[in-house]
């Protein structure tokens, strides 16, 4: 709360800052946007891993235990419900986050100082590079949950033959090593991103102590 303070108290005061000091309350805006993106992470991740114990209880059970894998595959198509809600609301952070991010191009060009100017301009390219990123880890986790349903629809059908649930955990599987891939990048990149943007400051000579996560 106290750094949102103080970026919005910079913010009134825009006309009577260089354009490095202009750049520093646009970037740490976005920062403060994606806190909605970050604060779905962990929600996420305990979904994940009880869609996956549903999962493997499912495939523990016989037929004569249909009643209860039926049971089980409502809660998983529940549970896919929830973290559509979670993936939608971390996309709609990361759109309002490209958006804010956006008004440092005008930013960008009143910089004089061709270094800092370089500096800038390549925190400028990984990020976008990020945000394409997120689009396609967006897209296909969603397509992980369109196959999961799928799926628990199909395992609630006593005329399932293995060969189609075979296909469809297949598909499942291969969309999953597909996200898993994404979100590396995206972290890699988003590495990357703060690497540069602490380069920036220091090119700028702008003092600041990113807060610590414990």
């Amino acid at each position: 709360m106290i750094m949102i303070a103080i970026v919005l108290s910079l913010t009134g005061c825009l006309n009577k800052q260089s354009p490095e000091e202009k750049m520093f309350v646009e970037l740490e805006k976005v920062v403060s946007i994606e806190k909605t993106f970050e604060d779905q992470q962990n929600p996420l991740v305990e979904l994940e891993t009880k869609e996956k114990e549903i999962y493997e209880k499912i495939i523990s059970l016989g037929m004569k235990e249909y009643d209860q894998i039926v049971k089980l595959a409502d809660e998983a198509l529940a549970n896919a419900d929830k973290r559509v809600e979670h993936i939608d609301k971390e996309k709609e952070s990361i759109e309002e986050s490209r958006k804010e991010f956006r008004n440092i191009d005008k930013i960008l060009e009143e910089i004089e100082d061709n270094g800092v100017k370089q500096q800038a301009n390549e925190l400028r390219t990984t990020m976008i590079k990020r945000y394409e990123i997120h689009d396609d880890l967006y897209k296909n986790y969603k397509l992980g949950l369109q196959y999961d349903k799928e799926l628990y629809e199909m395992l609630k059908d006593k005329e399932l033959s293995f060969e189609n649930l075979e296909k469809q955990v297949n598909k499942v599987n291969g969309i999953y090593e597909t996200v898993l891939k994404d979100n590396q990048e995206f972290n890699d990149q988003t590495d990357q991103y703060n690497k540069e943007k602490l380069a920036f400051y220091e090119k700028a000579g702008i003092e600041f102590s990113p807060e610590k996560k414990e």
